[in-house]
């Protein structure tokens, strides 16, 4: 939850916790962790978030044409006639695409309907050729789902706090070119490459109250479309584009006044954006203004949301039923198909659904009930891809505890992975390598220090394994007695004032034990020969 705390209430907490100029902050904490508020004060003002995002779907084509579909193409190289619109041109709907958002609203619990319609959404754009988007207004693909995410909280962020937000609808529509703005030479210029790819657009409900949450849920839908394929989920590259509806209220009034900021594009900024809209809202409404509805963009340089226009006077979108496009109709299995028709060419939900893979959350939970992890553990297995896969593979070539394990792959694989800004994919290190490395440290060949260091020599030196590197360095164990006898003996020689400052440490302990009736030249006899 979201707790905004006035200056008249903690007055001195301001010069600890400036945000963005304002008299106010704000903190994200679970209910434990609440200070009660001050007794005449009136009920805070919380933030409210609702979500729009459009998910590029992962498709060889795009949606009603037979262009493909590949960024940083060179402009206008992936144009067919229909994207252009051109007169005479009819769409054809692409069965990804419809697979795509079928087995994405199963993944996310929602109800399919068997009969989706297809609209035309007018707006004039430039980089809209039509003048029009073909998208679905009235009855949607999918309907009425929820997407449970998790949050990490409590006094050290390890308590794994579920939260649930549930989704309005999936529909399917088209993307729109790009336009790029020339300032220098005061021009335009379009690029409809982009034009007609399939977009899934998933509304949320306004569930959530602020920027943590929001970006939790977007992370967790990420891993989901990853998980299935159905979209890549790049956001630098536009492929998952988040628009946040953020008002503020007093819990148990009418929601209030709410604005759009467009298009973040980066999960870390949606949650400033997200954050800073909230503040910005209640300092607005606490110096007696009004919040305008209106759509704003988010400078991340600035750290603010600015205005780009107001939504005072509603669009006229002047919705009508696509004329070019049937009913889409799927089915719910191969015995509700019409007589004559080819299973291989129809959308079958019950198919998609015995083909959906494990889930992100499933695989947490099956992480941690099987290997006996953390549950903050798995998150970190199951957000980095090819994490958890590697993670296994280790514990097949091992007898090392998963325990032991996780930390190895967290800690040092991970850590090297993020210095060099590298995928696990691209690791110096193999599965196998690591679990060689293990394994001798399992053994007592090496001790936990020494295998530290030898893991970061195989790292830079690619190729080597553990055992190759600890037989060049003489890193290995040293346990032959004799040998250890000669060296600490040769260390106690060499460090007498060390080994008299002990001995009068353990003199100082036996004569608290005694309570000082001990006789301290027969106690030093005595220690000399223990330690002798």
């Amino acid at each position: 939850s979201v707790l905004i705390v006035m200056d008249s209430c903690q007055p001195d907490r301001n010069k600890y916790f400036p945000l963005l100029g304002t008299h106010f902050y704000y903190l994200i904490m679970s209910a434990s962790c609440l200070a009660p508020p001050c007794p005449s004060a009136p009920q805070q003002l919380v933030g409210v978030v609702g979500l729009e995002i459009h998910a590029q779907i992962n498709s060889n084509t795009k949606l009603f044409s037979g262009s493909p579909v590949r960024f940083s193409a060179p402009p206008n190289s992936l144009v067919s006639f229909f994207d252009s619109s051109l007169p005479g041109t009819l769409p054809v709907l692409n069965r990804r695409c419809v697979e795509a958002a079928v087995m994405t609203g199963l993944a996310l619990n929602c109800t399919i309907n068997r009969k989706s319609l297809f609209d035309r959404k007018h707006y004039f754009y430039a980089d809209l050729p039509a003048g029009y988007q073909i998208t679905q207004q009235r009855r949607p693909i999918a309907v009425d789902g929820e997407l449970t995410y998790n949050l990490l909280g409590g006094k050290n962020r390890n308590q794994v706090i579920r939260k649930t937000v549930n989704i309005k609808q999936i529909q399917l529509e088209q993307d729109s070119g790009k336009s790029l703005h020339d300032d220098v030479h005061s021009q335009t210029l379009i690029d409809l490459n982009r034009a007609g790819v399939g977009l899934m657009e998933l509304v949320m409900e306004p569930d959530m109250s602020c920027g943590e949450e929001a970006a939790a849920a977007v992370r967790e839908l990420q891993l989901i479309l990853q998980a299935l394929g159905t979209c890549q989920g790049n956001m630098s590259e536009g492929q998952l584009r988040v628009d946040a509806n953020v008002s503020v209220h007093r819990p148990g009034e009418p929601l209030g006044i709410r604005t759009e900021v467009k298009n973040i594009n980066s999960i870390r900024y949606l949650a400033r954006a997200i954050d800073y809209e909230i503040q910005r809202q209640i300092s607005v409404l606490q110096r007696g203004g009004t919040v305008q509805n209106e759509t704003r963009a988010y400078d991340s340089k600035s750290g603010e949301t600015i205005p780009m226009r107001d939504k005072e006077g509603l669009q006229d979108y002047r919705f009508m039923p696509e004329p070019n496009l049937p009913p889409l109709i799927v089915y719910g299995d191969n015995a509700s198909l019409p007589t004559g028709t080819d299973a291989c060419q129809a959308v079958v939900v019950q198919k998609i659904r015995e083909g959906l893979p494990e889930l992100p959350s499933v695989k947490r939970d099956r992480l941690v009930r099987t290997y006996g992890i953390l549950p903050e553990h798995s998150f970190t297995l199951v957000n980095e891809d090819g994490l958890v896969e590697y993670f296994e593979a280790v514990l097949k070539a091992t007898k090392k505890e998963p325990r032991k394990v996780i930390g190895w792959v967290t800690n040092e694989l991970l850590g090297h992975l993020k210095q060099q800004d590298m995928s696990v994919s691209q690791s110096k290190v193999s599965p196998p390598a690591l679990a060689e490395l293990l394994e001798l440290q399992e053994k007592g060949h090496i001790s936990s220090s020494v295998a530290k260091q030898v893991f970061q020599e195989m790292w830079r030196s690619s190729g080597k394994t553990a055992s190759q590197i600890i037989q060049e360095q003489d890193l290995g164990l040293v346990s032959d007695t004799a040998q250890l006898h000669s060296i600490c003996q040769k260390v106690v020689d060499s460090n007498p004032d060390e080994v008299r400052a002990v001995l009068n440490r353990l003199i100082g302990l036996v004569q608290r034990e005694t309570k000082g009736r001990a006789d301290p030249v027969l106690v030093k006899e005595i220690l000399q020969e223990k330690t002798s």
